[in-house]
């Protein structure tokens, strides 16, 4: 499987510890990107994260699986060799939980001293908070994002979980691996990367807060420029039920949208002053309901109008866009994204197929130069397992 491997970190191993979320998702983006990417699976189910059969998993792609009896000092071991010649690790267990497995920073250092040690967490490795069950939605709420984020007059919206899991979360780890990598490969120092979804999604509002700090964000929830307060920064709905998106935020794109609906620039409510967004709103909502969806992509799509249809996940993946530019690709018979970022010198390989937990455990342990006989001795004694493939 490594041979076939393309992209800007082929040449690197990394040991993935199984879990759900985030953690999985930035090894999925180290696999994209042609890393080596072996994931330690449990041999028995965890039972936590959504169920679905294994080829649905669309974020285990790219890697290949080893199932280990981490209960038995034995499969402990056996990780550790895989560890010992991994460039990085990551795992996403509460703090504590690799340290009872003897698979701790410390221990995985000492043996090897280049290792960058990957930790992805909702609350960080330290603070009141560290050992505490949550999930996505609490660690946004706790950051002031989710706040934010919703209508006038409405609660907080949950933005589903792409906010702090996978922006807040996972990228955050896949950018803090691979800068821990550049310096591991400088000096031959590893060390351990504290990625914490509540750190990511504050990063994240650095903008907003200046925003903020600068008095031009003075309204709550729904009454400022982007959150769906301001009439030329929102969604509207056309004849058909189907929605629209402009955001022509600076005026001579409003000036573009405002002439091709019909209207006289000159004479519009003034977007840029709030007095106006609700009247601006009302004839912008009127007019948008007197076409339909597809209507209105033949007038404004592809031009300065800032606009874009509203789009369902199967109806994006053939959108003309993002086929001439291979946004979406079909693995194992099924569509999703393609990796990403692209590289004009190292282009990244078609994923693979998620596999089934320790699908490739041998092939795995033989590539990373496991004896034979340590294989056998792993099979007989039960401690190299594999699970059975979830029914599709």
């Amino acid at each position: 499987m490594a041979e076939n491997r393309k992209g800007p970190l082929v040449g690197l191993r990394v040991v993935e510890m199984a879990g759900i979320g985030p953690a999985p998702f930035a090894a999925m983006l180290l696999a994209d990107m042609g890393a080596d990417v072996v994931r330690i699976d449990r041999q028995v189910a965890s039972g936590l994260g959504v169920p679905r059969p294994d080829r649905f998993n669309f974020a285990g792609r790219g890697r290949r699986s080893v199932a280990l009896d981490l209960k038995r000092p034995e499969g402990v071991d056996c990780a550790l060799e895989l560890i010992d010649k991994a460039d990085a690790l990551v795992e996403g267990f509460r703090p504590g939980v690799m340290e009872r497995l003897g698979l701790g920073p410390e221990v995985c250092h000492a043996r090897n001293p280049r290792l960058v040690f990957g930790r992805l967490t909702g609350w960080g490795q330290q603070g009141p908070l560290a050992h505490a069950a949550g999930h996505d939605l609490n660690y946004i709420a706790l950051t002031g994002a989710l706040d934010a984020i919703g209508r006038r007059g409405q609660p907080p919206t949950p933005p589903l979980n792409l906010l702090g899991d996978f922006a807040g979360g996972s990228l955050l780890m896949a950018f803090g691996i691979v800068s821990a990598l550049l310096h591991a490969q400088r000096t031959g120092e590893g060390q351990v990367v504290d990625a914490a979804i509540v750190d990511g999604v504050s990063l994240l509002a650095t903008p907003l807060m200046g925003l903020q700090a600068a008095g031009v964000w003075p309204g709550g929830r729904g009454e400022n420029i982007l959150d769906s307060g301001a009439p030329q920064y929102d969604v509207y709905r056309c004849a058909d039920g189907g929605y629209v998106s402009i955001a022509p935020i600076e005026g001579k794109f409003q000036t573009v949208l405002l002439s091709a609906m019909g209207f006289d620039p000159a004479g519009f409510p003034d977007m840029n002053e709030r007095a106006n967004w609700d009247e601006a709103r009302r004839l912008l909502a009127e007019r948008f309901s007197q076409k339909t969806r597809a209507e209105w992509c033949a007038l404004l799509e592809g031009t300065d109008a800032c606009f874009a249809p509203v789009l369902s996940s199967a109806e994006a993946s053939s959108h003309p866009h993002h086929a001439e530019r291979g946004t979406f690709i079909t693995v194992d018979g099924l569509v999703q994204p393609a990796p990403a970022p692209r590289f004009s010198g190292t282009p990244a390989a078609a994923p693979t197929p998620p596999e089934a937990p320790g699908q490739s455990g041998d092939a795995v342990l033989r590539d990373w130069g496991i004896a034979e006989e340590r294989i056998a001795e792993l099979t007989t004694t039960g401690v190299l397992g594999r699970r059975d493939k979830n029914a599709d």
